[in-house]
């Protein structure tokens, strides 16, 4: 089979042969079809990205809300590979004594998250970039010895846990092929064109998670190209889109949609599928920050009428919005007060309603803020 998504290939031969997918170089050609459909859900997709990044640049506390945004999206593209960890499990101030591999393969996705922003500052979108954030990636957990920081040597492919070449699902290029195909996908990411950056991006990822350029990581990596090519275009000025809650929703879904252009030649469909999870993810990261917005005003408010608004009850209630569960020793050493001190203002907390105990009743007792984190969780 031979279309504008590209041909299978046959690889060695006798009973050692097997057929990659060798996909086409993008754009497609012929060219994606614009369809009333697809031009409503583009529109729809850009209007609620420019609401988005305008109401997320206002935030007064614009990097707190980012990096909780950042942890969200971290834990939900991790637990579309089957990742078992919750939001509280990578908020817990305990979290290097508590650690598992589970939490650990969260914390590197942030890890990865927070170094390929920086880079991004010094490097174009690149294979570059890619390779370094899949280093951090995959560093000291599972997977890591699966070449971090390198495209594969070796064939890899797609398939139920313990399948073989002969009954996978889906195999990528050839190691050579591979190499070709993400040197035309960094030309393509980097090329000044006409093409709408939404729709570009939408075939980006596509093409990366097809040529499968990494021996583990491809997925968290692959969404982690939307947010970094979305920055890079300056429709978002921030990581405040966390796309992967409805690619993990709909996961079969978002699997066949991609098998789907390989095997169909149908780009359209995917492009239309990849709008709509934007339009949905933007519009629940504006609910979110309207939530969040509403809970900070009205907490500030009960802390004042209580007669609590002390400068020491403040800074720790704004501690909070970046640290919704603490330990009274750390935040302590974070905000540079006495134990005693900080003991005091989460007992403050406590008596207006903003604080709870957690029910880990460990040596070091945790204190969570319960509202805070009830808007967080949700999706996760």
């Amino acid at each position: 089979m031979n279309n504008r998504a590209g041909q299978y290939k046959t690889n060695l031969s006798g009973d050692l042969s097997y057929r990659s997918f060798l996909p086409a170089p993008l754009p497609p050609f012929p060219g994606i079809i614009f369809d009333e459909e697809m031009n409503s859900l583009l529109g729809r997709a850009s209007n609620n990205l420019g609401v988005l990044d305008g109401i997320a640049s206002q935030l007064p506390d614009h990097d707190l809300f980012v990096s909780m945004y950042v942890r969200k999206e971290a834990l939900l593209s991790s637990q579309i590979e089957g990742t078992q960890a919750t939001l509280d499990d990578i908020l817990d101030p305990n979290i290097e004594t508590n650690i598992n591999q589970n939490v650990a393969d969260v914390i590197n996705n942030i890890k990865a998250s927070q170094f390929a922003d920086k880079r991004l500052q010094e490097l174009p979108l690149c294979n570059r970039l890619l390779k370094e954030t899949h280093a951090v990636l995959m560093a000291d957990v599972r997977g890591s010895e699966k070449s971090p920081g390198e495209f594969r040597r070796s064939q890899n492919w797609i398939g139920p846990a313990g399948c073989t070449l002969k009954d996978a699902r889906y195999i990528p290029p050839s190691p050579e092929d591979m190499e070709v195909a993400m040197s035309d996908l960094e030309k393509y990411i980097n090329l000044e064109d006409s093409m709408d950056p939404l729709i570009k991006i939408a075939l980006i990822h596509y093409q990366f998670e097809t040529i499968h350029p990494f021996l583990d990581g491809n997925g968290r990596i692959g969404r982690l190209l939307i947010s970094l090519f979305l920055t890079s275009k300056e429709l978002l000025h921030s990581n405040a889109l966390y796309i992967s809650y409805f690619l993990k929703r709909n996961r079969i879904e978002y699997y066949d949609r991609l098998t789907e252009v390989r095997t169909k030649d149908n780009y359209e469909q995917w492009i239309k599928f990849f709008l709509l999870a934007v339009i949905e993810s933007a519009q629940d990261a504006i609910n979110t920050i309207h939530e969040l917005n509403d809970l900070h005003q009205k907490k500030v408010t009960t802390i004042q009428s209580a007669g609590k608004a002390t400068k020491n009850i403040l800074t720790l209630f704004y501690y909070l919005e970046g640290n919704p569960i603490i330990d009274i020793k750390k935040t302590s050493a974070a905000l540079q007060l006495s134990f005693n001190t900080v003991s005091q203002a989460v007992k403050q907390l406590i008596e207006i309603g903003i604080l709870q105990q957690t029910a880990n009743v460990q040596r070091n007792r945790t204190f969570a803020y319960e509202a805070y984190l009830k808007i967080l969780r949700k999706d996760t």
